[in-house]
């Protein structure tokens, strides 16, 4: 049974949540502040967070980067009334994998609660198989969130360190756009999106110039 820790201080919005998961089948614990949902977060073998950015004590932005800069890897949903498309792309950068607006559907929410889920387990039962991928002299290593180019240690943001871990699963495999999109952004994204670009542009400044070729009209790929 999953394990959903919901980090809320609106009580009547934390009992919506906690009523909605726990009747199809979700174990639910509630912190009401950002103290207490880093501390449940680190103690406690949770699946999934859902984390409102305006929590008192430690806000959320904060929760966010203490649980991602220990390196814990449960799946984190933003649940917020910030609606900012500048707050939903920091929130993504800053480790968040999912990011929904108040007022919502808790529908929507199960849904995407459902797929934070399912690419977990997958990547769950890869890393049981293989932790580090290389293509040449790069190296990705899950475990330690890390990319190696020779014995330069590279610096990446999440979303980079996704996108880069796609390619290197795959090298030499032409990845298209929506693929793309689908696998490190989900439905966040419009596939009009030129989200993708700029990304590519930045993981060819980082690892090369020449290591991610652009197949035209179909996508990218790896170059090894």
């Amino acid at each position: 049974m999953n394990r959903i820790l919901i980090a809320e201080d609106e009580s009547r919005i934390a009992a919506f949540l906690e009523k909605g998961f726990r009747a199809n089948g979700f174990t639910c614990t509630i912190a009401t502040n950002g103290h207490e949902a880093i501390g449940m977060a680190h103690s406690h073998d949770f699946d999934l967070l859902i984390l409102d950015l305006g929590l008192p004590g430690k806000n959320g932005w904060q929760v966010l980067e203490e649980v991602r800069g220990r390196g814990e890897r449960l799946r984190i949903i933003v649940l917020t009334a910030q609606d900012e498309v500048e707050d939903t792309v920091a929130a993504l950068e800053g480790g968040a994998n999912d990011y929904v607006t108040k007022p919502f559907e808790f529908t929507e929410l199960l849904a995407r609660v459902k797929v934070q889920l399912r690419d977990s387990v997958i990547l769950k039962s890869k890393a049981g198989k293989e932790t580090t991928f290389q293509a040449g002299e790069i190296v990705l290593d899950l475990l330690t969130r890390q990319v190696w180019r020779g014995s330069t240690l590279i610096e990446m943001s999440s979303k980079e360190f996704a996108l880069a871990e796609v390619f290197l699963r795959h090298p030499m495999q032409v990845m298209s756009r929506e693929q793309l999109l689908d696998r490190v952004w989900g439905y966040t994204y419009d596939p009009g999106s030129n989200i993708i670009d700029a990304y590519i542009k930045q993981l060819r400044k980082k690892l090369g110039s020449e290591t991610i070729e652009t197949v035209r009209g179909v996508g990218y790929r790896l170059r090894v």
